[in-house]
């Protein structure tokens, strides 16, 4: 039962990048999955997720410019981003909050947009 994060990088400011998660293990496919970040200092916050159903949320923050998506045949959830900004910043952690388990979360991927 794991996650596996890629796709992070270095990328100028306005630019577009995607990260990707594959999930092992079924139970992935009846649960949320989604993706945190954490920026140097400060503390881990969510920035989207999505819902076995296909129901999305997004911080404010990123709200128009980050893209949620999941592929329930390769268990796998991606995150588009673009118009990228210094503030996106970050380690992203692609996470999963089993049903009457623990948070499983994968190892994070580092995001730098240089201005």
């Amino acid at each position: 039962v794991q996650l596996q994060a890629s796709g992070g990088g270095l990328v100028q400011a306005g630019g577009s990048l995607r990260l990707s998660c594959a999930a092992s293990g079924s139970m992935f496919r009846n649960n949320i999955m989604g993706w945190y970040r954490q920026a140097p200092g400060k503390q881990r916050e969510l920035v989207a997720f999505m819902t076995d159903a296909g129901e999305t949320t997004y911080a404010d923050s990123v709200k128009g410019r980050f893209t949620i998506s999941r592929d329930y045949a390769k268990n796998t959830v991606s995150l588009q981003m673009t118009s990228l900004k210094d503030e996106d910043t970050a380690v992203y952690y692609c996470y999963s909050p089993l049903r009457g388990g623990p948070v499983v979360w994968g190892q994070g991927t580092q995001v730098t947009v240089s201005s």
